[in-house]
């Protein structure tokens, strides 16, 4: 399957090739005229794409079109203008390699780590609530992405981010040994298995939309609950001293009240999670807007980072064909002053800037 990148597309540029559904809705205009408004990738990056004056079915997320389309440009932002598009068909043989984006690692490598940091905890009790959460997270943590659209939202993309921030958190540990390293490593692996219920997302690692449980509860909440419910089942006291912290830290982890989190960290292995989760998910966001901006650029405004980036041109990094600014990347692009759609809304609310 041979195509250009959407990473690479320009404006004016006509676009014909395959793409994934990462979310869709019929709407209609100022006017009252219908229209779908849908969020196509590959395993580059996200377009947003319009079917002006149509009033058919939005396709459901996951699904694969073909689409010719024209490369058009609003607010600073490249869209897809298209013109004509149906579903793929088995004898368009299409790689969904090429369509979807995954962590960097395989998933079962990435969840062979998780496991080893689980059976080397000296902490019998530690060991055994952390292992019987992820025993409950079952076949889904393989696949599912750390968010809709912030951070590491890609296959296997909660792995991604669990098994980076653990490899953080031993660097950290080594640096500070008074550092309860079990209860740290513990708290990375469950700060995040409430997200397996928040959103509902297929085995492409595509979010379709949140759980009716997720919107009215979120996953902070359900982590603490599925936490505290974890450990009866093993017979240990919820408000035992472990139990209880280790839900303290499911608790804390966003931070402030502001980002979600109804108490700030309370105690050093909380205040650590809160950091590392921010690290983590800040530097994936700036990692996937590097990837689509060519070096000496700036890039669009990136909403989980609410700034533009910079790529600067790194000595250990090849240099782009282009590397000449020009005015154009100068320009600050005018802000986009549509209304949030529900994904927006939804990812500000729940996943705010994590």
């Amino acid at each position: 399957m041979t195509q250009t990148k959407l990473n690479q597309v320009q404006k004016d540029q006509q676009f014909e090739g395959f793409l994934l559904v990462r979310s869709a809705a019929s709407r209609t205009n100022k006017n009252g005229d219908p229209y779908l408004d849908i969020n196509l990738a590959d395993n580059t990056t996200e377009l947003n794409a319009k079917v002006w004056n149509s009033s058919e079915a939005a396709p459901e997320p996951g699904t694969v079109l073909k689409v010719r389309a024209q490369v058009t440009e609003y607010n600073g932002r490249l869209q897809l203008k298209i013109e004509r598009m149906r579903k793929s068909e088995p004898a368009d043989q299409v790689d969904l390699s090429q369509l979807v984006a995954a962590a960097p690692r395989p998933a079962e490598d990435m969840y062979r780590e998780l496991d080893a940091v689980i059976e080397g905890m000296q902490n019998e009790v530690l060991r055994n609530l952390t292992r019987e959460m992820v025993r409950r997270a079952a076949e889904k943590i393989h696949y599912y992405p750390a968010a809709q659209s912030m951070h590491h939202a890609e296959r296997s993309g909660l792995l991604h981010h669990l098994t980076d921030m653990l490899n953080a958190a031993k660097a950290i540990c080594a640096c500070y040994p008074y550092l309860d390293a079990d209860l740290v490593m513990a708290g990375v692996i469950v700060h995040d298995l409430g997200k397996l219920n928040e959103m509902d997302a297929n085995k492409l690692g595509a979010v379709s939309e949140y759980t009716r449980e997720g919107l009215l509860l979120g996953h902070i909440v359900t982590g603490v609950s599925e936490l505290r419910d974890a450990a009866k089942a093993l017979g240990y006291e919820p408000d035992g001293e472990y139990p209880l912290l280790l839900s303290h830290m499911i608790l804390s982890h966003h931070g402030i009240p502001e980002y979600g989190s109804p108490r700030q960290p309370m105690f050093p292995e909380a205040e650590v999670l809160n950091w590392l989760d921010v690290l983590d998910a800040r530097l994936n966001s700036f990692r996937s807007a590097l990837q689509r901006t060519r070096q000496g650029a700036f890039s669009e405004r990136v909403f989980a980072l609410d700034r533009r980036v910079y790529h600067p041109v790194y000595l250990n990094e090849e240099p782009d064909e282009a590397n000449t600014e020009t005015d154009e990347d100068t320009v600050e692009p005018e802000m986009d002053r549509r209304p949030y759609s529900r994904r927006d809304e939804d990812e500000r609310s729940y996943n705010r800037l994590l």
